[in-house]
Parts: structure tokens; C-alpha cells; sequence
């Protein structure tokens, strides 16, 4: 059965949902290739003291490893928000075929927002880019997270 972004989204929310039960910031991702998930990351910057420790990296270091390659060619990421500069970049040198994301970053977002890295002619690779994929759900998630941690 062939799944749709949307399907793969809600996959990355799941992740999103179990950062945010641990008091990180609710960003989920997954990694596909051949319509199937090779790999899961969310947020664990708290947890790992590591600034790098965004669910985009963490899902690319999991498909690196259960692939054996650096190189992620062929693969999608699917995560919750737009990604930021650090995670456009890594998935430029990764590879990776194209990002779907939910909601848009207008203060950090490097996939069109405010820099769009994933696309830079300059660059000796291009990510395809989808965004606004169950936007409502994701932008919600985020949210609430901040004004629970405001009040």
C-alpha cells in the first residue's frame, strides 16, 4: 500500500508528541525510502545537552546508520516544522531527495521562510521542497507546548 504525506506527517507528529512528554520542544521527523520509514528522530536537545540534537539530525544519523552511508540518496524527510539552517544544510550534504514539512518557520525556516538552503542554485545539490502538510496539526502542537511552558 502506497502511503501519502500526510500519513508520513502524522508519523512525525507521533515523535513530536513523545519530545513534548519529555519536555522538549514538539519537532517529530521521519525518514522514508521505497514508501516505508527507515528512521524516527525528535527533538533531544535537552535530553543529549547537544545543540545539534534537532529531530531532523536525529532521524538522518539513524538512516545513516541503518543504511551504512552518509548518503541518504533517495530518501525523504518528513518533519513537523520547517526545518532550520543547520538541518537544511545537513540535508544538502546528506542528500536527501525532498522535505515535507507541516508548518512553515517564519523566524528560523531555511526551506523558503527566511533562507531557502535546501534550494540554492549555488549549492552541488537541491531538495525538493513540499511544506504546509497537515499544517494545522503541527502549527497547534507547537503552540501549545509554548504557552503551556509561558503560563
Amino acid at each position: 500500500m502506497k502511503h501519502n504525506n500526510e500519513y508520513f506527517i502524522s508519523q512525525a507528529l507521533a515523535e513530536a508528541r513523545k519530545a513534548a512528554k519529555t519536555g522538549e520542544v514538539p519537532v517529530g521527523a521521519v525518514i522514508v525510502r521505497d514508501d516505508r520509514i527507515i528512521a524516527r528522530g525528535r527533538n533531544k536537545n535537552i535530553a543529549k545537552n547537544d545543540p545539534t540534537a534537532h529531530a531532523e539530525m536525529e532521524a538522518m544519523r539513524a538512516a545513516s546508520k541503518k543504511l551504512s552511508n552518509y548518503r541518504l540518496n533517495g530518501c525523504k524527510l518528513y518533519v513537523t516544522i520547517e526545518p532550520c539552517a543547520m538541518c537544511a544544510g545537513a540535508m544538502v550534504w546528506a542528500r536527501i531527495s525532498e522535505v515535507v514539512f507541516g508548518a512553515n518557520d517564519p523566524k528560523a525556516g531555511a526551506c523558503g521562510s527566511v533562507f531557502n538552503i535546501v534550494y540554492n542554485k549555488k549549492l552541488n545539490h537541491r531538495v525538493k521542497i513540499t511544506g504546509g502538510v497537515l499544517e494545522k496539526q503541527c502549527r497547534s502542537l507547537i503552540r501549545r507546548f509554548f504557552e503551556k511552558r509561558r503560563a
